[in-house]
């Protein structure tokens, strides 16, 4: 028998936040959120290197918020759903209310 035992709604939504805590990963879900993107694209878009866009895509889809589909001999990016895109949308508008004094 298991004695594993499944994680809790607080651990799981503290594992997403943890995924949504870098501003590169947050920029790419915004870019995402628009159209689907490749690796390339999202290296044009943040200025990082490929290996560095490819290793936060990859944290992006252990937590379940991003798909990839082969398009040729590129992979795709889209959000997993619309959950994801309404989430960093309304981070970045409280941080956007939100601004500490400078």
């Amino acid at each position: 028998m298991d004695d594993r035992t499944e994680p809790s709604a607080e651990e799981l939504g503290a594992r997403l936040f943890r995924a949504l805590g870098s501003p590169i990963r947050l920029q790419m879900l915004r870019a995402i959120a628009q159209e689907d993107r490749c690796v390339h694209a999202l290296v044009d878009l943040t200025g990082a290197s490929q290996p560095l866009v490819s290793q936060h895509l990859r944290v992006l889809r252990q937590a379940n918020l991003l798909q990839a589909r082969k398009v040729g001999r590129e992979m795709h990016y889209r959000l997993a759903d619309q959950h994801i895109a309404h989430i960093v949308a309304d981070a970045m508008a409280h941080a956007a209310e939100h601004r500490p004094p400078n």
